[in-house]
């Protein structure tokens, strides 16, 4: 059973070419991040582009049960009433964020210096993850945690009623326990401070900025050091979401391994903190541009063009790089499959506790699909078979996780034998128009009984 219902069975088959236009959705980042700074500004935000998949949407209706206004008002369209930092109201029951492990921290961390208390609970793929890295720090504001062993929700987050300014250091990269941090230190007086060994998107920085907020960045002998000032009457802001680089990644790949392909991927953000795949897909040798490069809402935007690459040849991926690619892995590992050569990616680990294990579940499934695979506990290698050499004729579990499902759903765009995924539903989570999309450029997939 999928964490969303019934589970739904999938096969992908070896497709002709891929041509077209793939209008991927809005950036799930970005979206989460519109809903909750817009919850927490004095007046109406209006955003343009949000994505509407079940872990946004778990967002906007968290928001409204923090007494916000959020009504959708069409396609990507929506209005937000906030009511200002230091104004969430304590919701009447229990926060419900699905598989969403940005929204469940953000919001934690948006509300953890306020004088209420919430409880959060999500899937079986959310409460098996652990939420000491939000709890920890938000401790050190004054805000109370009460969850199942192991640092797990269901989890009951009493709000600091005095808070107190934090200098804190990031013990690993990830964007989501940084923004908590910064989130959280909207509503204290005084600077929050936020030390990073490597910089990791920067998509909270850059909109808290936007919204009004006094917040400054600097690189230090101590890490990437960024400093927000408590208190601001945050303003309202008009929002163009830009298109999720993480769901480009599945059209653009499918496009390199399935010969023939061209395919256009409008309008999708290319925030250095986010565009690491694309840069090594290149490094590798695909044929991948970037076209109408541009600046929209203060993020760097393109249209990338994929053509079919059928040189392309197997890398080390530099460790550096794995903060601004970390979704992207399981996917670079089904282009790694028709590649020649070994892909080796170090520097990893942060994927083990993802929505499920995804270097476990890769590795897995990439066998079973033909395809040798080396790993330990922080990185993992691929062997490449060339183009349309991995053989396929597997099923492979997607243990609840999205990119894992659309991952094997694009090796089996391009495999000898179809592959079939034994649940796709929770595709729905990010990429709710992903069949219908892949679809019309000439992918087969349909839902299958098993």
């Amino acid at each position: 059973m999928s964490g969303h219902g019934p589970a739904i069975p999938m096969t992908a088959r070896k497709s002709g070419p891929l041509k077209g236009t793939a209008n991927v959705p809005g950036d799930k980042s970005i979206s989460h991040r519109s809903l909750i700074l817009g919850a927490m500004a004095v007046g109406e935000t209006n955003i343009t582009g949000l994505l509407e998949g079940e872990d946004v949407l778990g967002t906007a209706d968290a928001m409204r049960a923090f007494g916000a206004d959020v009504e959708r008002l069409g396609d990507g369209e929506w209005r937000v009433n906030g009511v200002g930092v230091g104004g969430f109201a304590e919701p009447e029951d229990v926060i419900d964020c699905g598989n969403a492990g940005t929204g469940v921290r953000l919001i934690m961390g948006a509300m953890a210096t306020s004088p209420i208390t919430a409880t959060f609970t999500g899937d079986a793929s959310l409460r098996s993850r652990p939420m000491g890295r939000v709890t920890d720090p938000i401790a050190l504001f004054g805000a109370q945690s009460y969850g199942r062993d192991g640092g797990r929700i269901p989890m009951t987050i009493v709000g600091a009623r005095e808070p107190v300014n934090v200098t804190y250091t990031t013990p690993m990269a990830s964007a989501q326990v940084k923004s908590a941090v910064l989130l959280a230190g909207l509503n204290v007086p005084g600077k929050t401070v936020v030390i990073e060994k490597e910089a990791t998107r920067d998509h909270t920085e850059r909109m808290l900025a936007g919204f009004g907020a006094e917040i400054t960045v600097e690189d230090t002998d101590e890490g990437h050091k960024i400093t927000l000032t408590g208190q601001p009457e945050l303003k309202p802001q008009t929002i163009t979401v830009p298109r999720d680089p993480s769901s480009a990644a599945f059209p653009v790949c499918a496009a390199l391994i399935v010969p023939g392909s061209d395919v256009l991927v409008p309008n999708i953000g290319l925030n250095p903190t986010r565009a690491g795949l694309f840069y090594t897909l290149q490094d590798m040798g695909a044929d991948l541009t970037f076209e109408n490069e541009r600046l929209e809402g203060g993020e760097p935007v393109a249209d990338l063009r994929a053509k079919y690459s059928p040189n392309m040849k197997g890398i080390v991926v530099p460790p550096e790089r794995a903060a601004s690619m970390i979704d992207e892995y399981p996917i670079l590992s089904v282009v790694a499959s028709f590649a020649t050569g070994k892909t080796e990616m170090p520097g990893v680990h942060e994927l083990r506790v993802k929505e499920s294990d995804r270097i476990d579940a890769m590795a897995k499934g990439l066998r079973a699909a033909g395809v040798t695979v080396d790993e330990g506990e922080d990185w993992w290698g691929v062997e490449g078979l060339g183009p349309d050499g991995v053989p396929g004729g597997c099923t492979v579990a997607t243990v609840l996780d999205h990119r894992i499902a659309m991952s094997f759903a694009c090796l089996g765009f391009a495999s000898q034998k179809p592959v079939n995924l034994d649940d796709g539903g929770p595709i729905a989570t990010s990429f709710p128009v992903f069949e219908p999309l892949m679809s019309g450029l000439g992918a087969q997939i349909v839902r299958s009984n098993g």
